[in-house]
C-alpha cells in the first residue's frame, strides 16, 4: 500500500470525513487506481470492526468512521468501473413494519456497504410486501436484513422471514436479523439464517454468507 493510500485508511479510522474527501482526490490525481483507493477505505472498516470488537471503540467511532469512507466513495464514484473493487452483491435492508428505529439499521447498512456490497435500504416501518417487491425488483440480491428494536415488532420480523422462506428462490438468498430484543434462538426458532448483536459482526457475517 503507498503512502498516500496508508494516509486514506488512517483518515477512515480517525474519522476525518474532510480530509479524506482531499485525499481521496489527490490520490486519483495521482493516478491510484480507484479499486485500490476503495481497498484502502474497506480495510479501514476492517479495522474498526476489530477494535469494536475488543472495546478499543464504541458506536460514534464507527459511524464517523463510516460517514468518513461514505464521503470518500462519493468521490471515488466517478472514476470507477463496475470491476473496480470487491462487489459482493447486492443486500436488502430495513427496520420491520411498525418499528421506526432506524440508528442500528442505519450503523448496519454503512458498516456493510463499508465491506464491499452494494446496500438498498429501503428504511424503517417497512411491511414484508415490500421486502418482497425489492426481491423482486432486484432478484440477484444476496442478502435480506431485517431489523427490530422492540419486542412488539419481533412479530413482523417472524412474517416477514416465514413470506421468504415459503418462496421457491429460498435457497439462493440469505436472511440476516438484528437489534435489541432478537437473539441467535429466535433467529433459529423463526427460520433466518443468520443474527448478528451490533453492526461490525454483521459486517463480518454478510461477507462469510457469501463467501
Amino acid at each position: 500500500m503507498s503512502e498516500l493510500l496508508k494516509e486514506i485508511s488512517d483518515k477512515v479510522i480517525a474519522g476525518k470525513s474532510k480530509v479524506v474527501v482531499g485525499l481521496v482526490q489527490n490520490a486519483i490525481d495521482a493516478g491510484e487506481a480507484p479499486g485500490d483507493v476503495l481497498n484502502a477505505m474497506i480495510s479501514a472498516m476492517d479495522i474498526i470492526g476489530q477494535k469494536f470488537h475488543n472495546n478499543e471503540v464504541f458506536v460514534p467511532e464507527m459511524l464517523v468512521s463510516a460517514r468518513a469512507m461514505k464521503k470518500g466513495v462519493a468521490v471515488l464514484k466517478p472514476y470507477m468501473s463496475d470491476n473496480d473493487g470487491p462487489r459482493l452483491g447486492k443486500v436488502i435492508i430495513g427496520t420491520v413494519e411498525g418499528d421506526l428505529h432506524d440508528i442500528g439499521k442505519n450503523l448496519v447498512s454503512m458498516m456493510i456497504e463499508s465491506a464491499g456490497f452494494e446496500v438498498i435500504d429501503l428504511g424503517v416501518d417497512v411491511p414484508k410486501e415490500k421486502f418482497m417487491e425489492a426481491y423482486e425488483a432486484n432478484p440477484d440480491t444476496k442478502i435480506i436484513c431485517l431489523s427490530a428494536l422492540l419486542t412488539t415488532t419481533m412479530g413482523a420480523m417472524k412474517d416477514t422471514v416465514a413470506l421468504f422462506n415459503g418462496q421457491p428462490f429460498r435457497s439462493k438468498i440469505r436472511v440476516m436479523i438484528g437489534g435489541a430484543p432478537i437473539t441467535e434462538k429466535f433467529a433459529e426458532e423463526i427460520g433466518a439464517d443468520a443474527y448478528t448483536e451490533d453492526a461490525a459482526s454483521a459486517a463480518t457475517m454478510a461477507k462469510s454468507l457469501v463467501a
